[in-house]
């Protein structure tokens, strides 16, 4: 099928434009947000224990998140994907407009700032880790649906019927739509098997279970799309032969993740106060 006739560009009032891609970035942020602050109002699910942040940390935690996305999956992307814009085209790296960003680069930004707003506001890291993780599906849906739109990151050819012709790839052969599989497996996917995690096995006391589960479930659907989505052509010849980039980078998700659960089921739940304060 041919790619459907998508403008990049929203709204456009004079010079200022208003692109999918950004709305995208903004709804992932503000709906994460939302899912956040909805979670340590329910205190059923941390059965005994205090959240550990408040609505007010949650608010000042999200300007932390947003500036580790931007800033860590742009600088993700050109180091990892294109690194030659460094010296062909400087000014296009901060042209994120344009598109070009990272998960693996803004997952890294996402992380530091999760450990360093912790650091400052002396809130263990695991826990704040195991309740930003489950907010974390919202962006990847509304960023990998945005990928779809601006016609980038598209797949491999295939002869499967809902095969897509992408106008900017080398060819004119239909492709998997590699960006809706991982909308589908990284958005929707990966948030029930969090919500299952918090609101049925009642997984949040468990220090680094939520942490661990998106890590690992994160990483195995990311190397199984790769192997639809088109090899990343600045690799060596024998290296695109077996693996992309996205699968290196994301095995050690895979490895770090299931450390984690394995850490957070040999552990028992710490035993919460009458009070229903935090033991210390």
């Amino acid at each position: 099928m041919p790619f459907p006739d998508f403008d990049p560009v929203l709204l456009q009032i004079g010079p200022f434009a208003l692109r999918w891609y950004a709305l995208a970035y903004v709804a992932g942020i503000v709906l994460a947000w939302l899912y956040a602050v909805k979670l340590i109002k329910t205190p059923a699910l941390w059965r005994g224990e205090a959240p550990p942040a408040t609505q007010q940390q949650v608010d000042d935690l999200i300007l932390w998140v947003t500036l580790g996305i931007i800033l860590g999956g742009r600088i993700g992307y050109v180091l990892f994907y294109r690194p030659d814009l460094f010296w062909t085209n400087p000014l296009e790296v901060l042209q994120i407009w344009n598109g070009g960003m990272s998960f693996h680069g803004g997952f890294l930004g996402v992380a530091l700032g999760v450990a360093v707003f912790a650091r400052v506001n002396r809130i263990e890291l695991l826990r704040l880790g195991d309740l930003v993780a489950p907010c974390a599906p919202f962006g990847l849906f509304f960023g990998r649906v945005a990928n779809f739109i601006n016609g980038e990151l598209w797949g491999r050819p295939t002869d499967a019927p809902w095969g897509v012709v992408f106008p900017a790839a080398p060819d004119s052969l239909p492709r998997h739509p590699s960006q809706l599989y991982e909308a589908a497996l990284e958005g929707v996917v990966l948030f029930l098997i969090l919500r299952w995690a918090t609101h049925r096995a009642k997984l949040l006391p468990r220090r680094g279970m939520l942490t661990g589960l998106f890590l690992l479930f994160y990483g195995l659907f990311r190397i199984g799309v790769e192997f639809l989505r088109e090899p990343d052509q600045h690799l060596p010849e024998v290296l695109r032969q077996y693996a992309t980039l996205g699968m290196l980078l994301s095995i050690p998700m895979v490895l770090a993740g299931a450390w984690l659960v394995a850490r957070a089921r040999r552990r028992s739940e710490p035993a919460a106060r009458a009070d229903g304060a935090v033991p210390a």
